[in-house]
């Protein structure tokens, strides 16, 4: 049995943060949540409570605590709000494992904000520098976690990281998520991996994908 691991959702009350947390608690984790709305937490620990009333899930005021008491902590952030949420956690989470699922979009959804040679998942690593960030779920959408499974296959999750035993931590992540997880490399690929995700909602709004649409690797 893997061991228990603590994991902090850091914008739990959002679209992607709640629906990471739902999942994520029903393996072997306990999860905290942080919103900036303690009402709006509360709200999804009693979801999460009563479609798994097993679940070891708890709503947290400040994300510091929160991320003083992970093992792992997700950013379940807009780009623009990472900055100062790493400011918050920088002393707490240092060797631990951080998650960016940001997408750096730009208003129009028709280009990214970041420079051609960098991205939200390496600028947070800049931000805290004694952290393991990998980047994961960004190619995902929220509706994506109750269906991973869309038109008969498992919708792939992209990996990214410098720390070979922190990608491997979040690996398993992503599978307790429901999604098949794809290793992709190093943190620099997330430049791929986030101008993926930028295709896939112009691709989405283009064909009305309705927000239920994911990549596939298809390989013999």
């Amino acid at each position: 049995m893997n061991t228990k691991q603590t994991i902090a959702v850091i914008g739990a009350t959002g679209n992607m943060g709640s629906n990471i947390a739902k999942n994520l608690s029903r393996g072997n984790n306990r999860v905290l949540l942080f919103g900036n709305e303690k009402e709006k937490a509360e709200a999804v620990l009693n979801d999460i409570k009563n479609s798994n009333s097993s679940a070891d899930v708890e709503a947290l005021e400040c994300p510091a605590d929160a991320s003083w008491e992970a093992d792992i902590i997700i950013l379940a952030v807009p780009y623009q709000a990472e900055r100062e949420i790493a400011e918050k956690i920088k002393e707490v989470a240092n060797q631990k494992i951080v998650i960016s699922i940001a997408n750096p979009l730009n208003e129009n959804y028709d280009g990214l904000v970041t420079a051609p040679d960098t991205s939200a998942a390496e600028q947070l690593q800049k931000l805290l520098p004694n952290s393991k960030v990998v980047k994961a779920f960004n190619t995902t959408f929220a509706a994506d976690f109750a269906t991973p499974v869309i038109d008969g296959k498992q919708a792939d999750a992209f990996v990214a990281g410098n720390d070979e035993e922190a990608v491997n931590t979040v690996t398993e992540l992503v599978k307790t998520a429901g999604f098949n997880p794809i290793v992709a490399g190093d943190l620099k690929v997330s430049r791929t991996l986030e101008n993926m995700q930028l295709l896939l909602i112009q691709l989405g709004i283009k064909y009305n994908y309705n927000w239920l649409a994911g990549w596939k690797i298809l390989h013999n």
